[in-house]
């Protein structure tokens, strides 16, 4: 009867296979980068990226003073 009362040490063990299935970190990293790119081109207009016309405008004459 005495054994009955003695302490047990119990071991849990999980298995996670490869890495624990990691790769669902990397494929919500890369929706979000598609999800941003995605974004940034339809409101590229209101971003001020790009545009369908394009001025550049270049003085005719650069006035230097040196003192």
């Amino acid at each position: 009867m005495d054994d009955d009362n003695q302490p047990v040490d119990r071991t849990t063990i999980i298995e996670t296979g490869n890495g624990g299935g990691g790769g669902g970190g990397v494929l919500a990293v890369v929706l979000l980068i598609i999800v941003v790119l995605v974004l940034l081109f339809l409101f590229r207009d209101q971003l001020g990226f790009g545009s369908k016309k394009t001025e550049i405008s270049i003085p005719d004459k650069i006035e230097v003073n040196v003192n």
